[in-house]
């Protein structure tokens, strides 16, 4: 078992500050889930450094429920209206996401709102370089994970009512604003000189030309869940980041895992790519160009990247704001933010 499949994996005891009324949600999935019988069992997933996530077991069938985090709460983060939103929409598409049953806006049922879906069996890759998997497959998984994710960014948005989850256009500037103001304001999280230079370069440096589609925000090979044998993606996960935004930002959020080191979530930086028969970078780029149609590659990657990297440190500096206030919602949430100072040098290496 791999070290963060060991931390990550799996459902334990529910951690202090995260209890809440069992009876409270269980009277409320029998009168708006479809089905649900009790009783219910309650468990905690050890992964989710943003938003509680929660199995829920019954004699018939098991659930998931996401909730907001308790305690005080930056304006807009920890959306989980959103997350239901997005999944009902895909979910209609055809998008490999877990069904949704319920979402709960009323905090004084368990305390914060959230929603409940179905938990789906299959298998996580917690080591980006798939190691469980042999050299023949392992090519055919990654290029299944580009797929999906060529796949996300060709839905039409209009047509599944998801024309107001964001604000089309100027993605760039708007994200950079954003993540920079939560930086600069999260005060109790302190800052670092290599953000502040990011927070400084980035907007002088937005490539020119706009595009438009629903962005995941998260995605990497910890954040699907797979058939248990096959190469196919059953469900996505974690659509908390989820917005209207730029494939490209999307994509080399995805792409960042060739950057990052294995001690940095999804990164295998100076891995054998050769000997493990996983796809260059350059030749998974060209896959991604090839199934959605960009005839001219993508210039200015390094900016993108730099971009993301800065996006996931600003991430990480709320987690650490969230661990000054005692909300963070693990227990690893220390060893995610010991990685922020390196991963804001990587960043800037990466734009120079």
């Amino acid at each position: 078992m791999s070290d963060r499949q060991e931390k990550f994996a799996g459902t334990g005891a529910i951690r202090e500050g995260h209890a809440f009324d069992a009876a409270a949600l269980e009277g409320w999935m029998s009168a708006y889930v479809p089905g649900f019988t009790g009783p219910l069992r309650v468990e905690q997933f050890k992964g989710g450094q943003s938003n509680p996530t929660y199995k829920l077991v019954t004699p018939g069938k098991s659930y998931v429920m996401r909730r907001k985090p308790p305690g005080k709460l930056l304006p807009g983060a920890h959306a989980v209206e959103r997350e239901y939103r997005v999944l009902r929409a895909l979910g209609g598409a055809g998008f490999p996401v877990a069904p949704v049953h319920g979402l709960c806006e009323d905090a004084d049922v368990i305390g914060t709102a959230f929603y409940i879906m179905d938990m789906v069996e299959g298998r996580i890759f917690w080591d980006s370089t798939l190691p469980d998997l042999s050299r023949d497959e392992r090519l055919i998984y990654f290029d299944a994970m580009n797929a999906a994710l060529a796949q996300l960014h060709s839905l039409d948005y209009q047509a599944l009512g998801l024309g107001d989850y964001g604000k089309p256009g100027n993605y760039f500037a708007r994200q950079i604003a954003r993540w920079s103001r939560q930086y600069r304001e999260d005060e109790e999280a302190g800052r670092l000189d290599d953000m502040d230079w990011l927070a400084g370069w980035l907007p002088d440096n937005i490539p020119s030309g706009d595009e438009t589609c629903i962005v995941h925000g998260d995605f990497r090979a910890d954040n699907m869940i797979w058939h248990s044998s096959e190469p196919r993606i059953l469900a996505v996960l974690d659509w908390e980041l989820s917005t209207l935004g730029h494939p490209l930002a999307d994509f080399t959020y995805h792409l960042m895992m060739y950057h990052l080191p294995p001690h940095i979530i999804g990164g295998f930086a100076g891995a054998d790519l050769k000997a493990l028969n996983i796809p260059s970078e350059e030749d998974y780029v060209e896959a991604y160009c090839r199934r959605t149609g960009r005839t001219e590659g993508i210039p200015n990657l390094s900016f993108y990247l730099t971009f993301n990297m800065f996006r996931f440190a600003a991430i990480l500096h709320g987690i650490k704001g969230r661990m000054a206030r005692g909300t963070a919602a693990s227990p690893e949430a220390a060893n995610l933010v010991a990685t922020l100072p390196e991963l804001a040098a990587i960043a800037r290496r990466t734009a120079a």
